[in-house]
């Protein structure tokens, strides 16, 4: 692959790259430097822990042998020693986990920079009585050579008072490893507040035209179109601004195209609605005492209905058909019975506009294929004739078997005014715009000749028109006619 230098990827590394020394050098530094000091305030809270489990085990829980066992075991893990006296200053506890290193079993000799005897058990008790039952100071263990902490801490109980002494190093031993895993969360928090900073330069250099284009693409959220986006010296926001000012172009587009779907949705709801309310007006003024009339009339709301319910979910399903993910559901029916209840549920707009519609059908006519979809194309191309169609013309749907008797052909004919033969090849695109020349017809097929198209597509079935201005038209289709029937595919 080739190295773009002005690419993201190379940017971010460096900066990384150049940070990531940083912050080896800061740690190595921190390390050397905190450490020690460090490492001193967690012994004294260590010992102070100590203590309060000395004395909750040894005092508190009276000395039991569970306790004492308990009591010894902590002593052992925080590598202390430990003496505790009575108010009369006998020892009454002593654990040593660092044998020549506890100050409280070395001679005199060994310790220095004490500000009090050690090893004298008033002087203990005054120590502590003088500074409110709680104090510590630091002392040189001259024989091991380290500086050590000893902690004092007086506890009252009803047996009355305890002295108690924690004998601690301060120089790091063998319980550093628990030290440092501490110690890093100190040094974690600090990296990451260097790294904020840091990354803070680093992001506003990658943001910028990023945040340049996000008010660019705030335009289009207002629908201004005219927004233009720059990327900036990086490739791949260069490549970003320019994917979006394609897209930016796509959309103005598509909402020049959005209008004219909602007017060619509208063609497909206006024609079941207008049937639905005629034969509701008909049950109110004529057939609404009449019981069979007014239940003919009720089933024929209720198929426009389902008609309508059908229809919406096909325009859901018709981005599904045309990218070939659709199934359709196959099975044999009488096509002929079905083109005679599509034109009975027609029946009222067709009177309305006085036009004779001929049938031209057997008795008997089965296909194979998805009975719901087809008879929508059947709808539709009825649906497109009855409203192209002057009052008192013919209009004529056919259906026959072609020579080769596997295949049947549907023709509706209408002796409306026709279409232009430049406007055939787009009178099946979903968003075609109609033409000045040719708003009234094209007006009336929009998405409705759209479905028709995804749904003959799907059925891989062949279809056209024939039109010409003043000459009406005839929309027409194949699809196949098997003799016997066959299991449902997709």
């Amino acid at each position: 692959m080739k190295l773009d230098r002005h690419g993201m990827r190379f940017i971010i590394w460096i900066f990384y790259f150049v940070f990531s020394i940083a912050i080896v050098v800061l740690l190595g530094v921190l390390q050397f430097s905190l450490i020690k000091p460090y490492y001193r305030t967690n012994q004294i809270r260590m010992v102070q822990h100590v203590s309060d489990e000395i004395q909750e085990y040894v005092i508190n829980e009276k000395s039991t042998p569970d306790s004492l066992s308990k009591a010894t075991q902590i002593t052992v893990d925080n590598n202390v020693c430990v003496v505790l006296y009575n108010d009369q200053g006998r020892i009454i506890y002593d654990v040593d986990s660092l044998g020549a290193g506890c100050a409280f079993h070395v001679t005199k000799a060994a310790i220095e920079d004490a500000p009090i005897s050690i090893y004298d058990p008033n002087e203990l008790k005054t120590y502590l009585n003088e500074h409110n039952g709680e104090s510590s100071f630091n002392i040189t263990n001259k024989r091991t050579q380290q500086e050590m902490v000893i902690y004092g801490r007086k506890i009252s109980a009803n047996l009355g008072n305890f002295y108690l002494f924690v004998n601690s190093p301060l120089e790091p031993v063998d319980n550093i490893v628990s030290f440092f895993s501490q110690q890093y969360v100190l040094y974690t928090i600090i990296i990451i507040a260097l790294a904020s900073l840091f990354s803070f330069f680093i992001s506003n250099r990658l943001a910028k035209p990023i945040v340049n284009m996000k008010k660019e693409a705030t335009k289009l959220t207002n629908a201004n179109y005219d927004a233009v986006f720059e990327g900036g010296g990086f490739t791949e926001t260069k490549e970003l601004a320019s994917t979006l000012n394609g897209a930016t172009e796509k959309l103005s587009k598509i909402d020049e195209l959005r209008k004219d779907l909602i007017a060619n949705v509208s063609h497909d709801i206006k024609t079941p609605l207008t049937s639905i309310k005629a034969y509701a007006e008909m049950i109110k003024d004529i057939s609404g005492e009449n019981a069979e009339k007014r239940n003919e009339h009720l089933n024929v709301i209720i198929q426009e209905a389902d008609y309508l319910d059908h229809l919406v979910s096909d325009m859901s399903e018709l981005s599904k058909m045309q990218s070939g993910n659709y199934t359709l559901h196959y099975s044999n029916f009488d096509l002929a019975e079905k083109i005679r209840d599509i034109v009975y549920l027609n029946e009222v707009l067709i009177k309305e506009g006085n036009l004779n519609v001929h049938i031209e059908v057997p008795d008997e006519l089965t296909v194979y294929a998805d009975e719901i979809k087809i008879s929508q194309v059947i709808y539709n191309f009825l649906s497109n004739a009855i409203k192209h169609t002057p009052e008192g013309k013919n209009i004529w749907i056919k259906a026959f078997l072609l020579d080769d008797e596997e295949t049947v052909r549907v023709e509706i004919i209408d002796e409306g005014e026709g279409i232009a033969k430049e406007d055939l090849p787009y009178i099946w695109d979903r968003y075609q715009k109609s033409s000045k020349s040719f708003s009234r017809s094209l007006s009336s097929t929009g998405l409705g000749l759209s479905i028709v198209k995804a749904i003959l597509d799907t059925h891989h079935a062949k279809y056209g028109v024939i039109s010409e201005i003043g000459e009406g038209s005839t929309f027409w289709f194949e699809i196949s006619s098997p003799k016997e029937a066959e299991d449902d595919q997709n």
